[in-house]
């Protein structure tokens, strides 16, 4: 008897799925708990497993497609000759394409005005980039198309008797030409000749696109939806680095491998203890705030499609030591695609750090529903003031991005003080 096999919900927020590899030809039989499929979801690439066994007939979508959640992807039968002649198979269709008669006019006008896609129940502005110019002026003393310099015949004798490099000079004339009058603004030939490299045959604006995957289309998605529903607003504090530096020093004399990101997430951890106000979120929804009722750090992690965020789950009850290998054990993880669903779905708080890359401070987009994410810039040297003298110093600054239907400015205030005051007196952190 023929049955359906449909793309599986891989992820709480998953809607469509990318099958990356068939791991079974048609014709085969595979046997229930044999992987399947790799399918690329909106967090990684993940395998899945057969629930039944059977006999492939007919894969539906294949290595590349995409398919929506509960889509057919395959007809199977139970025995390896059944015939699936008539088979109709279930699930839900793919949505069907419209089409639409359109008058010239409504071409025309489409032409000039791109239709603008919606997202939600607001219509999102139309963003498309210029087509290529055909033509344009060079813009400088040179003309690179024809190979000439434009300049008068009286520009270019006297060029020539004072030794004067042409391309040196940017023309006053019509058009960028070289006059009479821009011959006392050129340098000598004997003293410089600029380098001057043949134009490209591209036209200005040249472009191609690049086809978003599922991770980077999701995180586009839900970035976007956050920044434009959610009341947004930020407050940094700079922080004292140098005993925290000093610490982890002291810890490498002893063997023993920290990083600054440890110290932060630990901080962060134990700040959150205090300020049960920003380990909260906000339902959309009913609507209402949610109290976390424990505290579960989640980290960005970069990778080369996109960004995840693991958790240290029960963060504040785990030391420094374990909180140092289990980031790590997660990041390397995450980088493979080998993370279990429950180690990044969910969260009470979000860390972004992005000082390993030499920046000073940003503003990063709430991970909704959570109500709260902390942006981490670089160790910054910089004179500072302590005990009333100007002293060479380290600092970081860390910025609170806050919902303000959970949160008001001083909330974020008080986090960022009791923040500071672990991060200034690392001793706190491994206590």
């Amino acid at each position: 008897m023929p049955f359906t096999v449909t793309m599986p919900k891989l992820s709480p927020t998953m809607e469509e799925g990318a099958i990356a590899k068939w791991r079974i030809k048609e014709g085969s039989q595979i046997k229930a708990g044999e992987v399947m499929i790799e399918v690329s979801t909106d967090k990684a690439t993940v395998e899945y497993a057969a629930i039944d066994e059977g006999f492939l007939r007919k894969i539906l979508i294949h290595e590349g497609e995409t398919a929506r959640v509960n889509q057919p992807i395959a007809i199977f039968t139970e025995k390896a000759n059944e015939s699936i002649e008539g088979y109709k198979p279930e699930g839900e269709a793919p949505a069907p394409q419209v089409q639409e008669v359109k008058t010239e006019a409504k071409k025309e006008e489409e032409a000039a005005a791109p239709a603008a896609p919606k997202m939600g129940a607001i219509q999102q502005p139309a963003f498309v980039p210029e087509p290529p110019l055909s033509s344009y002026p060079s813009g400088g003393p040179t003309t690179p198309i024809q190979g000439r310099i434009p300049a008068s015949p009286l520009a270019r004798k006297l060029a020539k008797e004072r030794g004067i490099d042409l391309s040196s000079i940017k023309g006053t004339g019509p058009q960028g030409r070289i006059m009479s009058r821009d011959i006392d603004a050129g340098l000598p030939e004997a003293l410089v000749s600029f380098y001057h490299d043949e134009m490209p045959t591209l036209a200005p604006g040249s472009y191609e696109e690049i086809p978003l995957n599922q991770m980077r289309k999701t995180i586009g998605r839900r970035l976007q939806e956050a920044k434009t529903f959610i009341p947004h607003f930020y407050v940094t504090q700079e922080v004292d680095a140098e005993p925290m530096v000093h610490l982890r020093e002291q810890f490498k004399a002893g063997g023993i491998k920290v990083t600054i990101n440890d110290f932060i997430i630990r901080a962060v951890a134990l700040t959150l203890k205090q300020h049960p106000e920003a380990n909260s979120g906000y339902n959309s929804v009913t609507p209402a705030i949610i109290r976390f009722k424990t505290i579960d750090v989640a980290v960005a992690v970069s990778l080369p499609d996109g960004l995840i965020t693991p958790i240290i789950r029960h963060a504040d009850y785990k030391n420094l030591a374990e909180i140092s290998s289990e980031i790590r054990s997660l990041a390397k993880r995450a980088k493979e695609g080998k993370l279990a669903r429950e180690e990044y779905v969910g969260g009470s708080f979000t860390i972004s750090n992005l000082g390993m890359y030499g920046v000073r401070d940003f503003t990063a987009i709430i991970n909704p529903p959570q109500a709260a994410i902390l942006s981490v810039g670089g160790i910054q040297e910089k004179p500072v003031v302590k005990k009333g003298q100007v002293v060479a110093g380290k600092t970081i600054a860390v910025t609170l991005g806050a919902d303000h239907r959970v949160m008001d400015g001083v909330d974020s205030a008080k986090f960022l003080q009791t923040l500071q005051k672990f991060l200034e007196n690392p001793s706190l952190l491994v206590v």
